[in-house]
């Protein structure tokens, strides 16, 4: 790698530019100043950003196989070894206004033993948390350390969203005992992000094991010891994904148990009244043909004692449903 100058990392929109001071802190990149050696400098770009875009397609600090990569052309997660630095892409919660958690955010990483650049379009947060812990002088150490810290952040944020999934399947469950229908798509809308998540946060884990087990120049042991913890509390997220989505096809079973069963309730309704008003229907239509000699018909009671005679058949005919245990 080309010795680095404060020049050559001078990005006019970037929105993290410094180096870390080896203390948990950091330093700012001062314009002609020769970076400390022994020190990892950080950039953190928007690929979209006009100058941003132009450092990544021009400067001789990234194998030509990297830019592309840093450009937004990667979208998996997935952990490449490229040149003398190592090319990590990964899947975040998304975290922003007006935007659901699983339409997930990306960010791409190339780190080596001296230079971190990271790129995104949408905001991620597990980037100002580490800058955070930076201002702060709490932070990562080195390049093992931001990596770590950022892949920590990134399974909270996740873990956090797996539990509020938890938790909205928990009150499914609650109403669907209580008979109660959830409204319609809030089931469908469930379980699309529970195979979101689940489509993504598998190859993730699988970043996080395999950066735990390859033995990179730059990260210590202490760093791959945490890394696989990282990828051990990830997969068990990945756990609760998976009973989450067999317990939303239970749920969904129990929705279409709970519709069926008020719909045969309704069409039994509706028979027992048919046959209540059987009888009377069919003597209001006996005695509604136009033609002579229908009884009665010239008698004054006679429409009482048909409308009598209809109350007295329906409820004959309900006596006779309730002896028979029908009503």
């Amino acid at each position: 790698m080309n010795e680095l100058t404060g020049n050559d990392l001078q990005i006019s929109d970037a929105i993290v530019a410094c180096q870390l001071d080896g203390k948990g802190g950091m330093l700012p990149l001062v314009q002609a100043e020769v970076p400390h050696e022994a020190r990892s400098c950080w950039l953190h770009l928007n690929y979209t950003q006009r100058a941003s875009a132009d450092w990544l397609m021009s400067t001789p600090l990234l194998p030509d196989n990297v830019r592309d990569a840093l450009a937004g052309d990667s979208m998996r997660p997935r952990v490449n070894r490229m040149g003398d630095g190592t090319m990590i892409t990964l899947r975040s919660v998304n975290l922003n206004s007006e935007a659901r958690p699983d339409q997930l955010v990306v960010i791409r990483i190339f780190i080596n033993d001296r230079l971190i650049v990271s790129t995104r379009r949408r905001k991620v947060f597990a980037v100002d948390e580490v800058l955070n812990d930076l201002r702060n002088g709490n932070g990562p150490k080195d390049g093992g350390g931001w990596l770590v810290d950022i892949c920590d952040a990134l399974t909270d944020h996740t873990s956090e969203f797996i539990e509020q999934l938890h938790d909205k399947i928990i009150e499914l469950e609650d109403a669907v005992v209580g008979q109660q229908v959830p409204p319609r798509g809030e089931l469908a809308l469930i379980r699309k992000q529970l195979i979101i998540m689940r489509r993504y946060m598998a190859p993730q884990r699988d970043v996080y094991a395999r950066l735990a087990s390859e033995k990179l120049p730059w990260m210590s042991d202490d760093d791959r010891r945490r890394m696989q913890d990282i990828a051990d509390r990830l997969g068990r997220g990945l756990d609760d994904l998976d009973a989450s989505v067999a317990r939303t096809g239970i749920l969904s079973d129990e929705i279409n148990s709970v519709l069926a069963e008020a719909m045969n309730r309704r069409t039994y309704t509706m028979s027992l009244l048919a046959m209540l008003f059987l009888p009377g229907t069919f003597l209001t239509g006996l005695f509604g043909v136009n033609l002579g000699g229908i009884p009665g018909g010239s008698w004054p009671l006679g429409f009482g004692m048909f409308c009598l005679t209809l109350v007295v058949m329906v409820s004959g005919v309900a006596v006779w449903l309730k002896l028979r245990k029908w009503l």
